[in-house]
Protein backbone atom coordinates (compact mmCIF):
# COMPACT_ATOMS: atom_id res chain seq x y z
CA UNK A 1 0.00 0.00 0.00
CA UNK A 2 1.27 3.44 -0.86
CA UNK A 3 0.73 5.82 2.00
CA UNK A 4 0.51 9.61 1.54
CA UNK A 5 3.82 11.41 1.81
CA UNK A 6 4.39 13.54 4.86
CA UNK A 7 5.77 17.04 5.03
CA UNK A 8 9.49 17.28 5.51
CA UNK A 9 10.28 17.22 9.20
CA UNK A 10 12.27 20.02 10.76
CA UNK A 11 15.90 19.51 11.68
CA UNK A 12 15.39 19.70 15.43
CA UNK A 13 15.29 16.26 17.03
CA UNK A 14 12.55 15.88 19.61
CA UNK A 15 14.05 12.84 21.27
CA UNK A 16 14.92 13.60 24.88
CA UNK A 17 17.92 11.26 24.96
CA UNK A 18 20.94 10.36 22.87
CA UNK A 19 20.91 7.13 20.87
CA UNK A 20 23.07 5.13 23.27
CA UNK A 21 21.01 6.19 26.28
CA UNK A 22 17.81 5.39 24.40
CA UNK A 23 19.21 1.99 23.43
CA UNK A 24 20.10 1.22 27.05
CA UNK A 25 16.62 2.18 28.24
CA UNK A 26 14.99 0.08 25.49
CA UNK A 27 16.95 -3.04 26.46
CA UNK A 28 16.15 -2.45 30.13
CA UNK A 29 12.42 -2.21 29.39
CA UNK A 30 12.52 -5.34 27.22
CA UNK A 31 14.19 -7.29 30.01
CA UNK A 32 11.52 -6.14 32.46
CA UNK A 33 8.61 -6.93 30.15
CA UNK A 34 9.68 -10.44 29.20
CA UNK A 35 11.24 -11.52 32.50
CA UNK A 36 13.70 -13.73 30.59
CA UNK A 37 10.83 -15.90 29.30
CA UNK A 38 11.39 -14.69 25.73
CA UNK A 39 14.26 -13.16 23.87
CA UNK A 40 13.76 -9.41 24.37
CA UNK A 41 16.07 -8.41 21.51
CA UNK A 42 13.35 -8.07 18.88
CA UNK A 43 11.20 -6.03 21.27
CA UNK A 44 13.98 -3.57 22.09
CA UNK A 45 15.20 -3.29 18.50
CA UNK A 46 11.68 -2.53 17.33
CA UNK A 47 11.38 0.17 19.98
CA UNK A 48 14.55 1.83 18.76
CA UNK A 49 13.44 1.62 15.12
CA UNK A 50 10.06 3.16 15.87
CA UNK A 51 11.61 5.93 17.97
CA UNK A 52 13.83 6.78 15.01
CA UNK A 53 10.86 6.83 12.62
CA UNK A 54 8.68 8.89 14.98
CA UNK A 55 11.36 11.47 15.79
CA UNK A 56 10.34 14.94 14.56
CA UNK A 57 6.86 13.66 13.64
CA UNK A 58 3.57 14.92 15.01
CA UNK A 59 1.91 11.50 14.97
CA UNK A 60 2.71 7.83 15.10
CA UNK A 61 -0.02 5.82 13.37
CA UNK A 62 -0.11 2.20 14.53
CA UNK A 63 -2.15 -0.48 12.79
CA UNK A 64 -3.16 -3.48 14.89
CA UNK A 65 -4.10 -6.25 12.42
CA UNK A 66 -7.22 -8.28 13.11
CA UNK A 67 -7.43 -12.07 13.02
CA UNK A 68 -4.29 -13.60 14.49
CA UNK A 69 -2.58 -10.22 14.59
CA UNK A 70 0.19 -10.84 12.08
CA UNK A 71 -1.19 -9.80 8.67
CA UNK A 72 1.06 -7.40 6.81
CA UNK A 73 -0.51 -4.47 4.99
CA UNK A 74 -0.26 -6.33 1.69
CA UNK A 75 -2.33 -9.19 3.11
CA UNK A 76 -5.06 -7.03 4.64
CA UNK A 77 -8.41 -6.53 2.98
CA UNK A 78 -8.67 -3.60 0.56
CA UNK A 79 -11.17 -1.72 2.71
CA UNK A 80 -8.96 -2.05 5.80
CA UNK A 81 -6.06 -0.54 3.87
CA UNK A 82 -8.46 2.15 2.71
CA UNK A 83 -9.23 3.14 6.31
CA UNK A 84 -5.51 3.56 7.03
CA UNK A 85 -5.06 5.65 3.88
CA UNK A 86 -8.07 7.73 4.88
CA UNK A 87 -6.82 8.46 8.40
CA UNK A 88 -3.31 9.36 7.27
CA UNK A 89 -4.71 11.46 4.43
CA UNK A 90 -6.85 13.52 6.80
CA UNK A 91 -3.94 14.16 9.16
CA UNK A 92 -1.75 15.15 6.24
CA UNK A 93 -4.39 17.57 5.00
CA UNK A 94 -4.47 19.12 8.46
CA UNK A 95 -0.77 19.86 8.07
CA UNK A 96 0.62 17.17 10.34
CA UNK A 97 3.55 14.84 9.77
CA UNK A 98 3.35 11.17 10.72
CA UNK A 99 5.13 7.85 10.79
CA UNK A 100 3.21 4.66 10.10
CA UNK A 101 3.94 1.19 11.45
CA UNK A 102 2.19 -2.10 12.12
CA UNK A 103 2.27 -3.77 15.52
CA UNK A 104 2.14 -7.56 15.21
CA UNK A 105 0.90 -9.14 18.41
CA UNK A 106 1.74 -12.67 17.19
CA UNK A 107 3.82 -14.51 14.63
CA UNK A 108 3.08 -17.27 12.14
CA UNK A 109 2.53 -20.94 12.84
CA UNK A 110 0.14 -22.96 14.95
CA UNK A 111 2.10 -22.39 18.17
CA UNK A 112 1.87 -18.62 17.83
CA UNK A 113 -1.79 -18.75 16.85
CA UNK A 114 -2.67 -21.07 19.71
CA UNK A 115 -0.90 -18.70 22.11
CA UNK A 116 -2.86 -15.80 20.63
CA UNK A 117 -6.11 -17.74 20.98
CA UNK A 118 -5.41 -18.14 24.71
CA UNK A 119 -4.73 -14.42 24.89
CA UNK A 120 -8.03 -13.67 23.15
CA UNK A 121 -9.85 -15.67 25.82
CA UNK A 122 -8.21 -13.40 28.42
CA UNK A 123 -8.92 -10.19 26.48
CA UNK A 124 -5.25 -9.99 25.46
CA UNK A 125 -4.18 -9.46 29.07
CA UNK A 126 -0.42 -10.03 28.65
CA UNK A 127 0.05 -8.86 25.08
CA UNK A 128 -1.89 -5.63 25.59
CA UNK A 129 0.25 -4.87 28.63
CA UNK A 130 3.39 -5.39 26.52
CA UNK A 131 2.15 -2.99 23.87
CA UNK A 132 1.11 -0.41 26.48
CA UNK A 133 4.66 -0.45 27.88
CA UNK A 134 5.98 -0.16 24.33
CA UNK A 135 3.84 2.92 23.70
CA UNK A 136 4.72 4.55 27.02
CA UNK A 137 8.40 4.21 26.15
CA UNK A 138 7.91 5.93 22.79
CA UNK A 139 5.86 8.76 24.27
CA UNK A 140 8.31 9.28 27.14
CA UNK A 141 11.32 9.46 24.84
CA UNK A 142 9.90 11.23 21.77
CA UNK A 143 8.66 14.55 23.04
CA UNK A 144 5.29 15.76 21.78
CA UNK A 145 4.37 12.79 19.59
CA UNK A 146 0.74 11.63 19.62
CA UNK A 147 -0.30 8.07 18.79
CA UNK A 148 -3.36 6.90 16.87
CA UNK A 149 -4.18 3.19 16.93
CA UNK A 150 -6.26 1.70 14.10
CA UNK A 151 -7.81 -1.72 14.54
CA UNK A 152 -10.54 -3.78 12.91
CA UNK A 153 -12.28 -6.75 14.54
CA UNK A 154 -9.77 -8.54 16.80
CA UNK A 155 -7.43 -5.62 16.19
CA UNK A 156 -10.10 -3.27 17.54
CA UNK A 157 -10.51 -5.38 20.68
CA UNK A 158 -6.76 -5.54 21.16
CA UNK A 159 -6.48 -1.76 20.80
CA UNK A 160 -9.18 -1.28 23.43
CA UNK A 161 -7.35 -3.58 25.84
CA UNK A 162 -4.17 -1.55 25.29
CA UNK A 163 -6.05 1.70 25.97
CA UNK A 164 -7.24 0.33 29.30
CA UNK A 165 -3.65 -0.22 30.40
CA UNK A 166 -2.66 3.30 29.35
CA UNK A 167 -5.35 5.15 31.25
CA UNK A 168 -7.10 8.40 30.32
CA UNK A 169 -4.19 10.86 30.32
CA UNK A 170 -1.76 9.21 27.90
CA UNK A 171 -1.76 10.91 24.44
CA UNK A 172 -2.89 7.76 22.65
CA UNK A 173 -6.11 7.59 20.63
CA UNK A 174 -7.85 4.54 19.21
CA UNK A 175 -10.06 4.07 16.14
CA UNK A 176 -11.91 0.76 16.57
CA UNK A 177 -14.06 -0.70 13.81
CA UNK A 178 -16.15 -3.87 14.01
CA UNK A 179 -15.51 -4.65 17.69
CA UNK A 180 -16.49 -8.36 18.19
CA UNK A 181 -19.44 -8.94 20.49
CA UNK A 182 -17.50 -11.63 22.37
CA UNK A 183 -15.50 -8.91 24.14
CA UNK A 184 -18.28 -6.35 24.67
CA UNK A 185 -18.40 -6.89 28.44
CA UNK A 186 -14.70 -5.94 28.71
CA UNK A 187 -14.87 -2.88 26.50
CA UNK A 188 -14.40 0.72 27.64
CA UNK A 189 -15.27 3.95 25.82
CA UNK A 190 -13.65 7.33 26.40
CA UNK A 191 -13.19 10.54 24.47
CA UNK A 192 -9.94 9.14 23.11
CA UNK A 193 -11.70 6.12 21.56
CA UNK A 194 -13.80 6.12 18.40
CA UNK A 195 -16.03 3.04 18.26
CA UNK A 196 -17.68 2.28 14.91
CA UNK A 197 -19.91 -0.75 15.28
CA UNK A 198 -21.69 -0.80 11.96
CA UNK A 199 -21.43 0.50 8.41
CA UNK A 200 -25.01 1.82 8.28
CA UNK A 201 -25.88 -0.54 5.43
CA UNK A 202 -25.84 -4.12 6.69
CA UNK A 203 -25.98 -5.53 10.20
CA UNK A 204 -22.50 -6.67 11.25
CA UNK A 205 -23.05 -10.15 12.67
CA UNK A 206 -19.63 -10.19 14.27
CA UNK A 207 -20.64 -7.09 16.26
CA UNK A 208 -24.37 -7.47 16.78
CA UNK A 209 -24.75 -11.21 16.32
CA UNK A 210 -24.76 -14.20 18.65
CA UNK A 211 -22.26 -16.91 19.49
CA UNK A 212 -23.97 -19.21 17.00
CA UNK A 213 -23.59 -16.59 14.26
CA UNK A 214 -19.87 -16.30 14.97
CA UNK A 215 -19.46 -20.07 15.15
CA UNK A 216 -21.12 -20.52 11.77
CA UNK A 217 -18.93 -17.86 10.18
CA UNK A 218 -15.67 -19.36 11.45
CA UNK A 219 -16.65 -22.97 10.75
CA UNK A 220 -17.43 -22.09 7.14
CA UNK A 221 -14.08 -20.33 6.60
CA UNK A 222 -11.86 -23.47 6.27
CA UNK A 223 -14.16 -24.89 3.58
CA UNK A 224 -14.06 -21.63 1.63
CA UNK A 225 -10.28 -21.57 1.99
CA UNK A 226 -10.11 -25.11 0.55
CA UNK A 227 -12.46 -24.33 -2.34
CA UNK A 228 -10.39 -21.32 -3.37
CA UNK A 229 -7.24 -23.45 -3.39
CA UNK A 230 -8.89 -26.19 -5.47
CA UNK A 231 -9.98 -23.55 -7.99
CA UNK A 232 -6.40 -22.32 -8.23
CA UNK A 233 -7.26 -18.96 -6.70
CA UNK A 234 -5.92 -19.31 -3.14
CA UNK A 235 -6.86 -16.74 -0.52
CA UNK A 236 -5.51 -16.21 2.95
CA UNK A 237 -7.65 -17.54 5.79
CA UNK A 238 -8.79 -14.11 7.06
CA UNK A 239 -10.14 -13.35 3.58
CA UNK A 240 -12.33 -16.44 3.86
CA UNK A 241 -14.00 -15.29 7.07
CA UNK A 242 -16.98 -13.83 5.25
CA UNK A 243 -19.00 -11.89 7.79
CA UNK A 244 -22.15 -10.08 6.58
CA UNK A 245 -21.89 -6.37 7.29
CA UNK A 246 -18.26 -6.59 8.43
CA UNK A 247 -16.98 -4.12 5.82
CA UNK A 248 -15.98 -0.60 6.78
CA UNK A 249 -15.20 1.19 3.52
CA UNK A 250 -13.57 4.61 3.63
CA UNK A 251 -15.89 5.56 0.78
CA UNK A 252 -18.85 5.02 3.09
CA UNK A 253 -19.95 8.58 3.98
CA UNK A 254 -21.15 7.61 7.45
CA UNK A 255 -17.85 5.96 8.39
CA UNK A 256 -15.72 8.68 6.84
CA UNK A 257 -17.66 11.42 8.64
CA UNK A 258 -17.25 9.73 12.04
CA UNK A 259 -13.50 9.38 11.58
CA UNK A 260 -13.08 12.93 10.29
CA UNK A 261 -15.11 14.33 13.19
CA UNK A 262 -13.05 12.33 15.69
CA UNK A 263 -9.77 13.62 14.26
CA UNK A 264 -11.08 17.18 14.01
CA UNK A 265 -12.38 17.16 17.59
CA UNK A 266 -9.09 15.93 19.02
CA UNK A 267 -6.54 17.50 16.67
CA UNK A 268 -8.27 20.03 14.42
CA UNK A 269 -6.60 23.36 13.92
CA UNK A 270 -9.38 24.65 11.72
CA UNK A 271 -12.53 22.74 10.78
CA UNK A 272 -12.22 24.11 7.23
CA UNK A 273 -9.12 21.95 6.77
CA UNK A 274 -11.33 18.87 6.72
Amino acid sequence: MKLPKTKKANNISRSRFGHQTLKRYAHHLADEVFKSEEDPRRYSEQLLTVCTQARDKDFLIVHNPGGWGHASIEDCLDWERGIIDGVTGVLQKMGYTFAFIQYFRSGFGWREEFADFREQLRFFSDKSSQMANWLRFIIDHIHGVKVVLIGVSQGAAFGNAVMQHLGRTCPVYSIELGFPFLYKARRVKTGRILAIDGNGIDNDKLVQGTFLDALGIFLAAPFKWLVYRIRGKPKSFPHCVDTPGHRYEWGNVKIQRQIRDFLRTNFGRDSREL
